[in-house]
């Protein structure tokens, strides 16, 4: 019922029944097994107290219980109160019997024989009694049963969801992830499905405690001045300890779901990084692939022009998958400060991601180079293919008679001079020079051009020092003096005229 003894010792009190004597072996081990293991550790190693009221019964009905404790009882006994029968002869018997039988009951503890419940008061307080002993304790078998059926209903409530806990836990441990973004999606929207409704059913558990414990403390919340006995107290710390349990239980739950959830989360953002990465390596490699075919240098100014335009287009076209590569590295560098389990594998990735990035902008930077290179060269030998041939217009424009003047002559020198002054913007005076200045570039194609241009230009260059010798030769003739001849006298004046020299 509740009552403790001066010492705190549990009270276990087995009441007037007829039947006590055809209950079964098995059945009555069992019960009384149960009710020594209500109350806490602590009270128990104290040592029970057993009160048998037999005070309408008989000495064969004292005996008879008084040996089946003996004899199945399970915890420890402290005392044991025996209220005998009040009737005169069995009262005598009583006497007489506890005597003779003492030994027998093989108890090594007290057994005192009482004539009444006054008797029972000089041991156990009124208030740890119930009123069928003349105590004041109030116990409602009914009640009783009730809330120990709640109880043992939340412990298994607590065993269950803890086991379905553990069970769920194991299953996440051992889960194997997935290679890919569906599957990954998929086991992570199931396991947090799974997750949902176990903490569904931990609420409805924790709900289930919290409501168990109002009813218990119940009285007490209706009535100040009522008191829960020591049993109903036990209850209360029994259902406090199976709440505390179930906390604690959610709480490591919560924190081996919150670092399952971070993997599977990380996980999927691996997949979704590498699905990515295929992508953009996929697009890179294209890229590459179209820039090594731009293979071609160029054989005319109009070439190497077009092939720029084409190597701008591919540049241009190379912008969005480059802009994508080095946007992933940067994700992948996130996840890596982020402490993503999967570093090994990410970064080895976000460096090939950068190196292709730079191997193509480096390359892009090389093919600019060259083209400007070759396109340099081109216009320098356009440049001096139509020098020479304005030279040889030059000197094929330059008539032979007009040049056997003196003023001719040197009217040709200055045109000639003229003309190979602009020789030097053409940067091919120097053939080495050329040469070592597009080394790079030089295929052998363009290189037979260039000395093709450049035999060319020396041969003008032959052809206007020829000129040049030849046009001086003919202005130092008409340089020399000529000696005047004066007019005889008998000639006329008027008929005189002025003799001229004849050139040579």
């Amino acid at each position: 019922a509740g009552g403790r003894g001066k010492d705190g010792a549990p009270i276990i009190t087995f009441p007037e029944f007829a039947g006590f004597s055809d209950i079964p072996d098995d059945d009555f081990l069992n019960v009384v097994t149960y009710l020594t293991s209500i109350p806490s550790l602590e009270a128990a190693s104290i040592g029970f107290i057993i009160i048998i009221d037999r005070r309408r019964d008989k000495w064969s009905a004292v005996k008879a219980s008084l040996t089946r404790i003996a004899g199945a009882f399970p915890g420890n006994l402290q005392l044991v109160f025996v209220l005998r029968p009040s009737r005169f002869i069995q009262r005598a018997i009583a006497d007489i019997g506890i005597k003779l039988y003492r030994d027998d009951f093989k108890m090594k503890v007290p057994i005192i024989m009482l004539n009444s419940v006054s008797d029972l008061h000089g041991y156990i307080d009124k208030s740890q009694l119930t009123r069928e002993l003349g105590g004041t304790l109030e116990y409602g078998h009914s009640q009783w049963i009730h809330h120990r059926t709640a109880i043992e209903n939340f412990a298994m409530t607590v065993k269950t969801t803890a086991q379905m806990l553990q069970t769920f836990g194991t299953d996440l441990a051992e889960t194997e992830l997935p290679n890919d973004v569906q599957c990954t999606e998929e086991l992570l929207s199931a396991h947090t499905d799974h997750h949902s409704k176990l903490k569904d059913e931990l609420k409805l558990a924790v709900k289930q405690g919290a409501t168990l414990l109002t009813c218990i403390r119940e009285p007490v919340t209706r009535s100040a001045n009522c008191k829960l006995s020591s049993d109903e107290l036990e209850n209360v710390a029994t259902v406090e300890r199976l709440l505390a349990q179930l906390d604690e239980t959610e709480k490591a739950f919560d924190q081996f779901w919150t670092k399952h959830h971070l993997k599977l989360e990380q996980c999927l953002q691996l997949r979704h990084f590498e699905h990515d990465f295929r992508e953009v390596k996929l697009a890179l490699d294209n890229l590459m692939e179209a820039q090594a075919g731009f293979a071609d240098i160029g054989d005319s100014v109009t070439r190497v022009e077009h092939l720029l335009r084409e190597q701008k287009q591919l540049e241009e076209k190379g912008q969005e998958p480059l802009e994508k590569a080095q946007s992933l590295a940067v994700h992948g560098e996130q996840l890596i400060q982020n402490n993503h389990y999967a570093v090994d594998s990410i970064r080895p990735k976000c460096v090939e991601l950068r190196r292709i990035c730079d191997d193509f902008t480096n390359e892009t930077k090389k093919k600019y180079d060259i083209l400007g290179k070759s396109l340099e060269l081109h216009k320098q030998l356009d440049k001096a293919s139509q020098w020479c041939e304005a030279g040889i217009y030059l000197l094929a424009s330059q008539a032979v008679d007009k040049c056997q003047s003196q003023e001719g002559a040197e009217t040709a020198l200055v045109e000639i001079e003229k003309f190979l002054v602009t020789a030097k913007e053409h940067q091919l005076s120097n053939p080495k020079e050329f040469y070592n200045q597009f080394e790079m570039i030089l295929t052998p194609e363009i290189k037979a051009n260039a000395q093709r241009i450049l035999q060319k230009l020396e041969d003008v260059q032959e052809m206007f020092d020829k000129r040049q010798v030849s046009l001086k030769k003919l202005a130092a003739k008409q340089m020399r003096p000529v000696q005047p001849v004066a007019p005889h006298p008998e000639s006329s004046p008027k008929r005189a005229s002025p003799k001229i020299t004849r050139p040579a």
